[in-house]
């Protein structure tokens, strides 16, 4: 019997055991031509290579380029379409958009009227609107009031329209705030409206007290530390809204009747002249309602007419400036309502002085 080696294997010279009649021939692998021994880890080293098709390169489609497959449907099922979603309804603005000008070679072109004139260097037209010219007409209509019914009741809306007229052509100009401008001017007004009361509605004080705000205007300027040009705009502005604001008492020296004429027609043309109307048209319009108002409140006389339509040409005027420059909604409800009405003051007591 031969003597097993260590590790329970068999050597080079054992005699393989008796199979059984159940066990099969172990298969060993062939060797490899010059090679003298069995390499146990021959089947590690030479991988089998298959050469039909199998199981996975039956099942599994070819590869594609990249731009053939960048977008492929699901095989064998129907492309679906993308659903469209409607789009939301789009929502009313509660304000208008702003209305741009035409598209220029230069510049941008989302870009306002207004917009465009300043950076051109040219002043910008944006009318008041009709709430403005309402509210015109709605004080027009208390001075006519007030003037038939006395002169006190003609002072009060008389000194609202010189406040506002003061405030009114400051923010005009682009200074704002400009209290002390404002209250000088204001000042100014209320000291020409008591000194006609002492006088007997005397139009010579007018003359008087706006020569010496003058004088006061140009004071407090040269007491400012500003650049010299903010203090000579300031002093125009401050010597301007004065003057416009003294002048306003036209309306206490004239005559009752003419005011009540005159305030109706300036009440009568700011209206029309506010309607959506091409403007040369308007302006017409205007001045033929001026015209006819005074006609109408006049006597039914020429007089009346030709004292309307004086009265209808200052509130244009004063219509039209306050449309200029820096316009915004400040300054629409006050210079745009006081403009019209103390552009006219002076006209309707010179008028009413030559058709009384």
């Amino acid at each position: 019997m031969t003597k097993e080696p260590y590790g329970g294997g068999y050597g080079y010279g054992a005699q393989e055991p008796p199979r059984t009649p159940y066990q099969q021939p172990q298969s060993q692998p062939q060797a490899w031509p010059g090679q003298g021994y069995d390499d146990p880890y021959a089947d590690q080293q030479h991988t089998q290579q298959w050469q039909g098709q199998t199981w996975e390169t039956q099942m599994q489609p070819p590869v594609a380029a990249a731009e053939e497959t960048s977008y492929l449907p699901p095989q064998g099922v129907a492309p679906v379409a993308p659903v469209r979603v409607p789009e939301p309804a789009p929502v009313a603005a509660a304000e208008p958009e702003p209305e741009y000008g035409p598209a220029t070679l230069a510049g941008n072109a989302r870009i306002t009227d207004a917009q465009r004139a300043r950076a051109e260097g040219r002043s910008p037209v944006i009318e008041p609107g009709m709430q403005p010219a309402v509210l015109t007409a709605v004080l027009g209509l208390l001075l006519a009031g007030g003037a038939a019914l006395g002169t006190y009741a003609l002072l009060v809306p008389l000194v609202v329209l010189q406040g506002v007229t003061a405030a009114g052509w400051f923010r005009l100009n682009g200074m704002w705030p400009a209290r002390q401008g404002i209250a000088l001017g204001f000042l100014g007004a209320l000291v020409a409206d008591a000194a006609m009361l002492l006088s007997d509605r005397s139009p010579g004080v007018i003359l008087g007290t706006l020569g010496v705000w003058v004088l006061l205007s140009l004071v407090l300027q040269l007491r400012s530390h500003a650049d010299p040009d903010e203090r000579m705009y300031g002093l125009m502005a401050t010597v301007v809204a004065a003057a416009l604001a003294i002048a306003a008492g036209g309306y206490l020296a004239a005559d009752s009747d003419a005011v009540v004429v005159g305030a109706v027609a300036v009440a009568a043309a700011t209206v029309v002249r506010a309607l959506p109307v091409a403007t040369a048209a308007s302006v017409v319009i205007a001045l033929a309602a001026g015209a006819g108002a005074g006609y109408a409140v006049g006597g039914m006389t020429s007089d009346g007419a030709l004292l309307g339509a004086g009265a209808a040409v200052c509130a244009l005027i004063g219509h039209r400036a306050a449309s200029y420059d820096y316009p915004s909604r400040f300054v629409h409800f006050t210079a745009g309502v006081a403009l019209p009405l103390a552009a006219a003051g002076p006209v309707v007591y010179t008028l009413g002085r030559m058709f009384g």
